[in-house]
């Protein structure tokens, strides 16, 4: 009788016990700016995720201050999640420094070997899995495109964070593909929404006939602000996010961001049902989209070249 009393008590308590909220698995999502959350979210309901039901979210966005990620990685820690999503190279860092054991799941850093996240794509090695946002040549890519559409076009202004470690690699790709051009560089610093002011000044000031905008999440953030003033400036562009041409800019050449952070969900599951980081390859993007905004275009005297167009897959009119 007292084994059956307490095995009525045992099953009594089992729905209590699931339904407290420590019990579910905890994601931290660590961003500069928030972008593509939503998306994220998509992926993990795709999977039969439910937020607050059988899986918890805590988001920690630094509002485009590099300087405030690390703090956020710690408030993750303290909060004992089960998982980082880091966006971004610089989160990465951040997430990276602050901890070695709790899985991080990249969603868009560049090259993940020279940044020291992974010891390489198809064995991390570590605590850091995920997916990668450049393929190979997609810088040399960008800088050919402009010469495509930019007829003679010899110097070209680089707006980049050299606090982004992903910029850095693209950066020394892009000088390598203008070196081979004979194509003249114009580098120029941006770290806050602040700066592109002065670049443009900067770019108008040397002359620079053409624009490269490379990867950093403010391109994102600022999409608008930027196309604004490269109409403005008459200087066309080139983004690696299709936040740039929605916005009104010229064009953009990049992975699809909001796939891959749909991707990093199933990243998130396969963890949480027992895999390692260190076993799981790193995913690298196996399309590139070209976006053209035709209108931009129109309005800054620029004809794209049919071969130019037959290429993108998605134009603006």
């Amino acid at each position: 009788m007292l084994l059956v009393l307490t095995a009525i008590v045992f099953a009594l308590c089992l729905p209590a016990e699931a339904q407290q909220p420590g019990k579910i698995p905890h994601i931290g999502f660590l961003s500069l700016s928030g972008a593509n959350q939503e998306a994220f979210r998509q992926g993990l309901r795709d999977l039969g995720y439910i937020e607050g039901k059988n899986i918890a979210i805590e988001f920690r966005t630094a509002a485009n201050r590099a300087d405030r990620l690390s703090v956020l990685a710690g408030e993750l820690i303290d909060l004992k999640v089960d998982v980082i999503i880091a966006a971004g190279s610089q989160a990465v860092r951040a997430a990276q420094r602050t901890t070695k054991t709790i899985p991080i799941v990249m969603t868009s850093s560049s090259d993940p070997v020279r940044t020291g996240f992974v010891t390489s794509l198809a064995h991390p090695g570590g605590n850091i899995t995920g997916l990668s946002l450049l393929g190979p040549d997609v810088s040399t890519k960008r800088l050919e495109m402009l010469k495509e559409i930019v007829l003679g076009v010899s110097r070209v202004a680089v707006f980049w964070n050299p606090d982004d470690p992903a910029a850095k690699i693209s950066l020394r790709e892009t000088q390598d593909a203008a070196k081979a051009e004979a194509m003249h560089l114009q580098i120029l610093e941006i770290r806050e929404a602040s700066d592109f002011q002065s670049a443009f000044r900067a770019a108008n000031k040397g002359r620079a006939r053409a624009l490269i905008l490379l990867p950093a999440p403010i391109v994102a953030t600022q999409a608008k602000q930027i196309a604004e003033l490269a109409l403005k400036n008459n200087l066309p562009a080139i983004s690696p996010v299709s936040e740039f041409p929605n916005a009104g800019g010229l064009m953009s050449y990049g992975a699809n961001l909001a796939e891959l952070y749909r991707r990093a969900a199933t990243y998130v599951d396969k963890i949480l049902k027992g895999a390692k980081p260190a076993d799981l390859p790193v995913e690298q993007p196996t399309k590139f989209e070209l976006i053209i905004n035709l209108k931009t275009a129109k309005q800054i005297g620029l004809t794209i070249p049919p071969n130019v167009l037959a290429r993108a897959d998605r134009v603006i009119r």
